[in-house]
């Protein structure tokens, strides 16, 4: 497909303007005049996150005021992920409660959307078991929420709408952020890559970019309104651009970004190895707001299983990659993913994957139990390892990260760091919550008038997971 096939133009956006007023009347009609109340929630990835912002935003310009919780909700929004059996059961679960809710409140409505309904045979499910939902829609649906919720208001019946799509690009939907301090600005959207465990290609669609000027004049905006953190959002950002045509890469993309006036950070994830090059990690060094950090998942240490995810690098590679990233980008911050017991990893093919923690040094990792997707190819192989097995694995690699992300965050003791303090936190003296610029977590003391601003801390101690210290 060509990257215009993509893009909804602006008489389909011109359209869903129209439901927003009509769903609007209908909303007040059900609730007696009353302002109608909405919740939404979200399961999952930034990405997630990101769309459940959009939502809320067609949520406020239909009128609706956003609350907490489900308690007294005339709408419920519940953003669905999939990357993992267990947190499909949860959901599901927690889907089922609401039906006390809907008891208590016929004209309730229940909408399910995200990755989770748009897996074969899910919205089927939510059909026939959960009959207090009234609206399931998949991730190529979410652009066409008000056009889908007033269908429900209007003809007071049940709506299913799961297109098997390639995806879209929408411009135009102004999201209610859930900070702001810090935003997520999506560059681009699904995956190309396949790796044999993922379902994200399957239910996100095929990679396609946003426009420079789009992602731009975005940030520019939020600067102007006094946002500092920005993380640039894609399943593999640096497979930006190459749908466009127009010869502007991620690391362009960066250094457009950069010199934006205003006082800011730039963050980006997830960046896939095996598209990672030089010019990025020049770029990173070279510009002022760039972040020096960078979440680059290796997922195994061991080059058969590396093929058989289908990954499309060697441990090796990795290895130079990572190398060049730390000589380059003075101070880097480098964290990953990992995927514990893939079907068929030996106990020396993990030891190849501790062998590679030990060589990078990791500031943080995010570890997981390998968890089959039904769908993809990785769910199809032999496995003949225990989950026993995989747990003492498991345990292994927690033990080896924990002790160098401590040492890592040691060599921050007696430094100054300049940070963005972001939240509060109960922690006994430490009240503030803030991030250094390579992420890492420092908590301190001071007045809460402080949140929002950059200023600077002395590291005073480390654990594995935070630093610790005072204002200077």
């Amino acid at each position: 497909m060509e990257h215009n096939d993509f893009v909804i133009s602006e008489e389909q956006m011109a359209y869903q303007s129209s439901c927003i007023e009509r769903a609007r009347e209908l909303l007040l009609g059900r609730t007696g005049g009353r302002t109608p109340r909405a919740w939404v929630d979200t399961y999952g990835c930034q990405q997630n996150e990101s769309d459940s912002e959009k939502i809320r935003g067609m949520l406020a310009q239909i009128g609706c005021d956003l609350i907490p919780g489900p308690d007294q909700a005339d709408v419920i929004v519940i953003n669905t992920c999939a990357i993992r059996e267990h947190a499909e059961q949860r959901i599901l679960g927690n889907i089922g409660a609401l039906v006390h809710g809907k008891t208590a409140n016929p004209k309730q409505i229940i909408a399910v959307c995200g990755c989770m309904v748009q897996q074969p045979g899910r919205s089927e499910q939510i059909k026939k078991s959960f009959r207090h939902v009234d609206l399931v829609f998949g991730t190529h649906m979410l652009w066409r929420f008000p056009e889908l919720l007033e269908r429900v208001l209007s003809d007071k019946r049940r709506v299913f709408s799961i297109e098997d799509s390639e995806g879209f690009l929408c411009e135009g939907i102004q999201p209610v952020r859930s900070s702001k301090i810090k935003a997520w600005i999506p560059v681009m959207y699904g995956c190309n890559n396949f790796c044999t465990y993922c379902i994200v290609p399957y239910v996100r669609g095929r990679e396609r970019s946003r426009a420079a000027e789009d992602i731009v004049n975005e940030v520019r905006s939020l600067v102007a309104q006094g946002y500092k953190d920005f993380t640039l959002l894609g399943q593999n950002v640096n497979s930006y651009g190459r749908d466009l045509g127009g010869g502007t890469d991620f690391a362009d993309l960066l250094k457009m970004i950069d010199s934006l006036e205003g006082d800011f950070l730039i963050r980006f994830m997830t960046s896939h190895p095996k598209d990672a090059t030089d010019k990025l990690f020049d770029t990173m060094a070279s510009c002022e707001k760039v972040a020096k950090h960078i979440h680059l998942p290796f997922q195994s240490g061991n080059d058969r299983v590396l093929r058989a995810m289908n990954r499309g690098y060697t441990a090796e590679e990795y290895l130079q990659k990572a190398l060049y990233a730390q000589k380059t980008v003075p101070g880097l911050v480098m964290t990953s993913d990992v995927i514990v017991g893939f079907p068929g990893e030996t106990e020396s093919e993990f030891e190849d994957t501790l062998e590679l923690v030990g060589a990078v040094g990791f500031h943080a990792m995010f570890m997981f139990i390998y968890s089959p997707r039904e769908g993809t190819p990785a769910a199809k192989l032999d496995d003949p390892f225990t989950r026993e097995e995989k747990v003492k694995r498991f345990d292994r690699l927690t033990a080896l990260q924990n002790e160098i992300s401590l040492r890592k965050h040691e060599e921050y003791i007696g430094t100054v760091q300049r940070v963005l303090i972001d939240g509060t936190a109960q922690r006994g003296e430490y009240n503030l919550t803030s991030r250094t610029n390579g992420g890492r977590l420092v908590h301190f003391r001071g007045p809460e008038s402080l949140i929002g601003e950059f200023a600077y801390a002395k590291v005073t101690q480390a654990a594995s997971w935070a630093l610790f210290g005072e204002l200077e």
